[in-house]
């Protein structure tokens, strides 16, 4: 992993037919793939909620990869905001709110 003063963070939610389609567990995959850390949850709206640090490069293409989704998924949007990376996770896991 970079060191914290090169990690950026991205906070995106994501629309659509997104919970019961193995989003989470796709997400996951994806991020612990590309190597950048942070969370991804349901929201009780029916959105998908995902807070990833990583260079800024990788946290595009994770990007690309949330606007796609799994198979079943029919993304409709995705929200997304930028900020300065805290360096708080030391991996990336599925949230339970």
């Amino acid at each position: 992993m970079s060191s914290p003063s090169m990690m950026i963070r991205v906070e995106a939610t994501v629309h659509g037919l997104v919970q019961g389609v193995f989003f989470r567990q796709f997400t996951l995959r994806e991020a612990q793939r590309l190597n950048v850390v942070g969370w991804v949850a349901n929201l009780m709206d029916g959105t998908v909620r995902v807070v990833a640090e990583g260079e800024e490069s990788v946290l595009r293409g994770l990007l690309d990869l949330l606007h796609q989704g799994p198979p079943a998924a029919q993304v409709e949007r995705v929200t997304v905001d930028w900020s300065a990376g805290t360096g708080e996770f030391i991996d990336f896991r599925v949230r339970y709110l």
